[in-house]
């Protein structure tokens, strides 16, 4: 449950617009739920009822105070039940009114001199209450921090109706589109509401941009109108962007302003990320033996610099991971631009979910995410990966690095009581894996069935090896994983290429804590493949020590059975 105050400065607009239906096809059946007096005139119930006269009502106390009353008089808080719960009905939203009125001050239970209010309902999943503050004893009422207040007694309300309980805010969310907003998304044919589609924009020519105008000429490419506020010098001071099609009723742009998208959206606090791009964010990653391609090349270099932050959040301040963090966006936002199908969907909605996770009242540093800005940047300009060969192996690898740095991003905002940048932080992690697994599946295959056609003794040696590493609780973990012969087989390369199999697997288990990996073996294998460099798996259909008829491969647990 969802409250949203605000505060305006014309009652009677509000109440036109709350009561409208002919341009507004979500707007069904406006009436009242609940009001200070059970007998205000209603428009939605009383034919004979104007708007004139319900304004009046409200506005009765005020207009008492003549030009002693405040500007902004209009106290407005839609709530709106999330998406999945039930429908409530009337008197339940009479309650919740009542509830949020008195949680913050505008209508104190068993106050007679407190504001005038109404409770307005005209559509299935919300109303809206309208207040005016000022009270019969032509005082304004105490309702510091209103919305907080209206929060936490949402959160209440939630458990006691059996809805969705949603996390506490702490003030630094984007703000949410108004049903105005959606409505006209809709009859635009858009996806999302202008502000929603906006941020995405603003997030995505931001990520691993170099400078400025680059950041702009990004904007402008994507289709989005900008409008800069320009100083006598020449130099801009702020910007506001609009969508092409999104206009008033004087077909006028609506413009929003980076800092009303984002508060780290300002053109200062944007700047901030540029100060510290170095000429080293131009060198491309030189060309491996895994990564021939330049999106391979990008993403590999990607998968280094996200594997130095998850390190480094166990230890780091807390304004180094915040700046960690944010790179880890601007990676996330250059991949989903330049991935298709599935595995492009899904981390669009993953990098719209760690957008979130990004903001706190941490003050990050930002000169500590440039490894991760340059991934970014190196990403964006090698242009569309495939979803196969190397370029499909690279993206692999760096996907099974993020999800890891979103699980860590989950435990490290859930350690400091960051309940709603936890919570996206998880809906990361599930859209990461959803794409992880799309984009992994092809290349896991080669490496297992590679894995299964190793010689018995091969199998053994492997499997002695891993026992030999690991700790005992990892090892049982192995036996019940898919991914166990494609760990196999990369043993084998490495192998093949001069390494030894056991200090590898060791300095795999011992760069960082696997506790938290969906997949043991999974993660050891793209970390054996980087540490080696090994090229992308093929099917090794003419090794000449394959038996035709492929063995299966021992497990730790099986080999440990076979010495006793």
């Amino acid at each position: 449950m969802v409250p949203d105050v605000s505060r305006g400065s014309r009652t009677i607009g509000l109440l036109h617009y709350l009561y409208r239906t002919s341009d507004i096809e979500a707007h069904v059946d406006p009436h009242i739920v609940a009001a200070y007096d059970p007998f205000v005139p209603d428009p939605g119930r009383h034919p004979d009822a104007a708007f004139s006269d319900l304004a009046a009502e409200l506005d009765q106390w005020v207009n008492a105070l003549g030009d002693k009353a405040p500007k902004k008089h209009v106290w407005h808080c839609p709530v709106r039940t999330a998406p999945g719960d039930r429908h409530l009905s009337d008197d339940e939203w009479a309650t919740v009114a009542r509830r949020v009125l008195n949680a913050t001050g505008i209508a104190p239970e068993g106050d007679d001199e407190a504001c005038r209010w109404i409770a307005v309902r005209h559509a299935p999943d919300h109303i809206h209450i309208v207040a005016t503050l000022v009270r019969a004893d032509r005082t304004r009422p105490r309702h510091h921090k209103d919305g907080t207040r209206a929060q936490a007694e949402c959160r209440k309300i939630e458990n006691e109706f059996g809805l969705r309980q949603l996390k506490e805010g702490d003030g630094t969310a984007a703000k949410r589109p108004t049903s105005a907003e959606r409505h006209k998304a809709e009859r635009l044919g858009q996806e999302d509401a202008s502000r929603e589609l906006l941020l995405e924009h603003v997030h995505r020519a931001l990520a691993g941009a170099a400078d400025e105008d680059e950041f702009f000429d990004r904007l402008a490419a994507g289709g989005v109108r900008i409008h800069k506020r320009v100083a006598p010098s020449g130099d801009a001071l702020g910007y506001k962007v609009a969508m092409p099609r999104d206009r008033n009723g004087d077909q006028e742009p609506i413009w929003f302003a980076g800092s009303t998208l984002s508060p780290d959206l300002s053109l200062p606090k944007i700047r901030k990320r540029f100060t510290h791009t170095t000429a080293e964010a131009e060198q491309p990653t030189p060309a491996t033996p895994l990564s021939g391609s330049a999106p391979a090349r990008a993403r590999l270099f990607a998968t280094g610099a996200a594997e130095d932050v998850l390190v480094a959040m166990t230890s780091a301040d807390d304004g180094t991971v915040a700046a960690h963090m944010k790179g880890i966006g601007e990676v996330l936002d250059a991949l989903a631009q330049t991935s298709h199908g599935n595995t492009g969907t899904e981390l669009r909605n993953a990098a719209r979910y760690f957008e979130r996770a990004t903001r706190s009242h941490i003050q990050a540093r930002d000169a500590q995410m440039q490894a991760l800005r340059r991934a970014a940047r190196q990403i964006i300009h090698s242009g569309p990966a495939l979803g196969r060969g190397p370029d499909g192996t690279a993206t692999a690898m760096v996907l099974d690095i993020l999800l890891l740095a979103a699980i860590a991003a989950a435990r490290w905002h859930a350690a400091r009581s960051h309940a709603q940048q936890a919570e996206a932080s998880q809906r990361t992690a599930e859209h990461l894996r959803a794409a992880y697994s799309a984009t992994a599946q092809a290349p896991m295959a080669v490496m297992h069935a590679n894995g299964q056609r190793l010689p018995a003794p091969l199998q053994r040696r492997h499997t002695q090896t891993v026992l030999a590493v690991l700790p005992s609780d990892m090892a049982h973990r192995l036996q019940d994983e898919p991914g166990w012969p494609a760990l196999a087989a990369s043993l084998h390369e490495a192998e093949q290429v001069g390494r030894n199999a056991a200090e590898l697997l060791r300095q795999a288990v011992d760069s960082r804590d696997l506790s938290t990996a969906d997949s043991i073996s999974d993660v050891l294998v793209w970390r054996l493949r980087r540490l080696v460099d090994l090229p992308t798996p093929v099917t090794m259909h003419h090794q000449p020590l394959a038996p035709a008829v492929a063995p299966t491969i021992p497990l730790p647990s099986q080999a440990s059975a076979r010495r006793r």
